[in-house]
């Protein structure tokens, strides 16, 4: 089950490490420190911070990512919803009451 937080995930940049999934950014975070020449091999998913790939390898996880449709799900219900806000705004807007006499 991918949305199972105690599922064990492996890590990128050291194979023998097996991760529970609520736990793994904070194990990606120390691990890129502890692996500074790994890190730099691979490449972050601009879709998914857990997603690491060699950077070779990104243009192609990016037309594959499942987690593209999220984002791009995300977008579309915002730019309608904004439109949508942007149609139905009525300015409630009035005038303050004017008791000044400029002309005396």
């Amino acid at each position: 089950d991918v949305l199972d937080p105690e599922r064990l995930i492996q890590c990128p940049y050291n194979k023998h490490h097996r991760i529970r999934a609520c736990r793994f950014p904070y194990h990606l975070v120390k691990c890129r420190k502890s692996y500074p020449e790994v890190a730099k091999e691979l490449a972050t998913c601009p879709f998914n911070a857990r997603h690491l790939v060699p950077q070779a390898d990104l243009s192609d996880h990016i037309t594959k990512c499942n987690d593209k449709g999220f984002i791009e799900q995300d977008i579309v219900n915002q730019s309608s919803g904004f439109q949508r806000e942007q149609m139905n705004a009525v300015s409630t807007w009035q005038a303050p009451p004017c008791d000044e006499d400029w002309e005396t």
